[in-house]
């Protein structure tokens, strides 16, 4: 059972490509107002079990419980989900559409000036270097206000200002209530913003709890 404050909840959950296992047993609870940091070598399975925690793709067995309608979930990874073909602005027209948001050119406008895009609000998303594309997939993020969001590695690609930005957004998030999940290539950095922390390890979930009682050793 779900407890009753938890926007998402994992039980043993496990995952295989084919016959290959790529984790097993992984059992967790996200609150609201928290952010909990998925940490594990590569090819522990992070970005699988955030699909898996999204809904993008199916466990193989377990179950997730989400607490939050799919339009007040976000994802924001490596892929951008940026059209480049559309202009920034008309991105957030056809997201804004999508998510049933009803925002008027101005707000969306509002929008690209919060992540330092309006002064390219009309050029093709396809000319954006890839630190322009992210903060363009983040301005997306922020038209959703997400109740959910997961996030793979966000911070790749953007230079210091635009990583000052995204956490800040992020801070913001968790203050109104937001649930975050976050695989960051920097623990050592970003451990001091998370709640929890979830480790895969060994084809399996090796630990998850407090930020306190996780510790770096072996990563």
């Amino acid at each position: 059972m779900m407890s009753s404050g938890s926007l998402l909840r994992l039980s043993a959950v496990s995952h295989f490509f084919g016959s290959r296992l790529i984790f097993k047993g992984v059992t967790c609870d996200l609150a609201p107002a928290s952010i909990m940091l998925v940490a594990g070598p590569n090819g522990a399975g992070k970005s699988t079990l955030l699909k898996i925690m999204a809904g993008l793709i199916a466990p193989r067995a377990g179950t997730v419980e989400r607490r939050v309608a799919d339009r007040a979930m976000a994802f924001m990874g490596h892929q951008t989900f940026v059209y480049p073909a559309l202009s920034a602005l008309g991105n957030l027209e056809f997201w804004n559409s999508v998510y049933g948001r009803g925002l008027d050119d101005a707000a969306l406008l509002g929008l690209l000036e919060r992540v330092g895009l309006k002064g390219f609000a009309l050029e093709a998303a396809g000319t954006f270097s890839r630190g322009m594309s992210q903060r363009l997939s983040l301005a997306r993020v922020l038209l959703v206000e997400p109740e959910l969001l997961f996030l793979d590695e966000p911070s790749t690609g953007l230079d210091t200002a635009s990583q000052a930005l995204l956490y800040g957004e992020l801070e913001a998030a968790r203050a109104r209530g937001a649930g975050i999940v976050w695989i960051s290539h920097d623990l050592e950095r970003d451990l001091a913003r998370a709640d929890t922390v979830l480790r895969l390890g060994g084809r399996a979930m090796t630990s998850f709890g407090p930020v306190k009682e996780f510790s770096l050793e072996g990563l």
